[in-house]
C-alpha cells in the first residue's frame, strides 16, 4: 500500500483533526460539514468588481501575497489580505467565528482543515470542484482533509514540503561533494560534523527547532516515513514514536547535540527564527521548507529527507483555503479560487517563485525545467504524508506537548523515557 494511499485513508476515517476550538460546535452549527455554497456559482464564479477578505497565516504571507497581487491585477474582483501571526491563527479564526465574523475567505493549516470543516466553518464547495476539469491532479491529500460525508470544503492554498537543504560552499569547504546529497541520517549527521569540524565563526553542522512541536513534526516524522515505517496508528488514536526507527533518530540527533555540531540556540527555539541561520549562511545543513527555496540566498542542494537506512520523504503540509460560512460572496469568492488552481496562478505565479504547485498535470513545467531542485521537490512530494489524528495540536504542536517532552527528553537528556513520553502522547490522541 502506498504511503498516499495510507493518508487518504487515515483522513477518511478520521472526521476531526488538529486543534480542538472551545465553543466552536455551539456557535458555527457543528453540523458535520459546512453550508452548502449558492448552486448560481457558475463555473468561474462572477466577477463583479467585488471586494473580497481573505486571512492567512504569516509563514505564508509571501505566497498569499503573490497571488492576491496576480489575481487584484487581472480581475475586477479584489482581495483584501490580512495576514495573521501564526500563534493568533487559530484563536482569531475561533473568535470569528462565534461571531459571525469570518473573511470571504481563509485558508488553514491542514491539520486544521478537517476539524473546521467539521464544525461548519466553510461552506460546501463539491460541485463547483467536481466540474473542474483537472480535479484528479489536484493534491488529493490536501482535498481529502477538507471531505466530510463526500463533501468537499477546500482547496489547497500553498503546499510546504519539508526538505533536506544543504549550503553547496560550507559542503565543498569541508570536503564533502556539494552535488550529492547524504543518503541516510548517518551520512547527514557525519556531514554536519564535517562543517562543524571547520570551525568557522558562529557556523554550525546543523539547526532544528527543539522547542517547536511543529518544527519537528515537519522535519523528524519524514526520516521515520523514508524507512518505510509510520508514526501513527490508521485511526490516528496510538502514536508509534517510541519504535527502533523513531528511537534511532533520536540517539542521532543527541550524538550530534553532545557532539555541539547543532546550533545552540535550537534548544529554546520555539519556531519563529529556527530557518534563520540556515538562510542566512551560518549552517551547514538542515530540514528546511520548501517553500523558502525562493529566499535562500545562495547555492543550496536539495533532497528528500533521509531516514537510518536511507529512502527520502516529506511532510506534505502547508494550507488549505475555503469559502467561510459568513460569506454572502460566495460566487465572487468561487471566482479567486478557481483562479488560484489555474496555469495562470499555479505556473505563472507558484511555479515560477520556486513553489510547489498543487497540481500533479502541472508539476513539470517552464519554470521546474529551468531548475532541477523544483523537479526533485515535486518528486518527492509524492513520496510524502499528511498525518491526521483527532487531538493532533495538543499532542504535537502545542507548547509543552508530550511529544516536544519525548525530544527534549530524548536528545537534551538522558533518553531512558522515550517509552513512556510515547506512552503519553497515546494517552492524548485517544482521549
Amino acid at each position: 500500500m502506498s504511503i498516499t494511499t495510507r493518508r487518504m485513508r487515515r483522513i477518511a476515517g478520521v472526521l476531526i483533526a488538529g486543534a480542538v476550538i472551545g465553543g466552536l460546535s455551539a456557535c458555527a452549527g457543528g453540523d458535520g460539514g459546512g453550508s452548502a455554497a449558492p448552486e448560481s456559482i457558475g463555473p468561474e464564479g462572477v466577477d463583479d468588481g467585488s471586494t473580497l477578505t481573505l486571512w492567512t497565516r504569516a509563514p505564508l504571507e509571501k505566497q498569499a501575497k503573490l497571488l492576491v497581487e496576480a489575481y487584484n491585477d487581472s480581475h475586477d474582483n479584489q482581495v483584501e489580505l490580512t495576514v495573521v501571526p501564526n500563534d493568533d491563527y487559530v484563536a482569531k479564526v475561533g473568535a470569528a467565528a462565534g461571531s459571525g465574523g469570518l473573511p470571504d475567505l481563509f485558508a488553514a493549516d491542514i491539520v486544521y482543515v478537517p476539524n473546521w470543516v467539521e464544525q461548519g466553518l466553510f461552506q460546501d464547495i463539491s460541485a463547483q470542484i467536481d466540474d473542474l476539469d483537472f480535479k484528479d491532479e489536484i493534491n488529493a491529500g490536501h482535498l481529502s482533509a477538507g471531505t466530510v460525508d463526500g463533501k468537499e470544503h477546500v482547496l489547497p492554498f500553498v503546499l510546504d514540503l519539508s526538505m533536506m537543504f544543504w549550503n553547496k560552499e560550507l559542503f565543498a569547504e569541508a570536503g564533502l561533494d556539494p552535488e550529492v546529497a547524504p543518503a541516510n541520517l548517518q551520512e547527514f549527521a557525519d556531514a554536519a560534523k564535517a562543517i562543524q569540524a571547520l570551525n568557522k565563526p558562529d557556523t554550525y553542522g546543523t539547526a532544528t527547532g527543539l522547542n517547536c512541536g511543529g518544527c519537528l513534526v515537519f522535519t523528524w516524522f519524514p526520516s521515520v516515513w523514508a524507512d518505510g515505517e509510520e508514526v501513527l496508528s490508521d485511526d490516528g488514536a496510538e502514536s508509534l514514536l517510541a519504535s527502533d526507527t523513531a528511537t534511532s533518530i533520536y540517539e542521532t540527533w543527541k550524538d550530534l547535540w553532545d557532539s555541539g555540531a547543532v546550533l545552540p540556540s535550537s534548544q529554546d527555539e520555539a519556531g519563529p527564527t529556527w530557518t534563520a541561520g540556515f538562510t542566512e549562511g551560518k549552517v551547514g545543513l538542515m530540514f528546511y521548507p520548501a517553500t523558502l527555496l525562493s529566499s535562500t540566498p545562495f547555492d543550496a542542494g536539495v533532497a528528500g529527507i533521509p531516514g537510518p537506512e536511507g529512502g527520502a520523504s516529506t511532510f506534505v503540509g502547508g494550507d488549505g483555503i475555503g469559502i467561510s460560512k459568513d460569506s454572502d460572496k460566495a460566487a465572487q469568492a468561487w471566482n479567486f479560487l478557481n483562479w488560484m488552481m489555474s496555469e495562470d496562478a499555479q505556473v505563472g505565479v507558484l511555479a515560477q517563485n520556486k513553489d510547489v504547485v498543487s497540481r500533479s498535470d502541472l508539476a513539470n513545467n517552464e519554470f521546474s525545467d529551468q531548475d532541477p531542485r523544483l523537479v526533485e521537490i515535486n518528486e518527492v512530494a509524492a513520496a510524502g504524508d499528511t498525518p491526521v489524528a483527532l487531538n493532533f495540536q495538543q499532542a504535537f504542536n502545542a507548547p509543552n506537548s508530550p511529544w516536544l517532552t519525548l525530544v527534549r527528553n530524548a536528545v537534551l537528556g538522558d533518553g531512558t523515557s522515550v517509552d513512556a513520553d510515547n506512552d503519553e502522547i497515546t494517552a492524548v490522541l485517544s482521549q
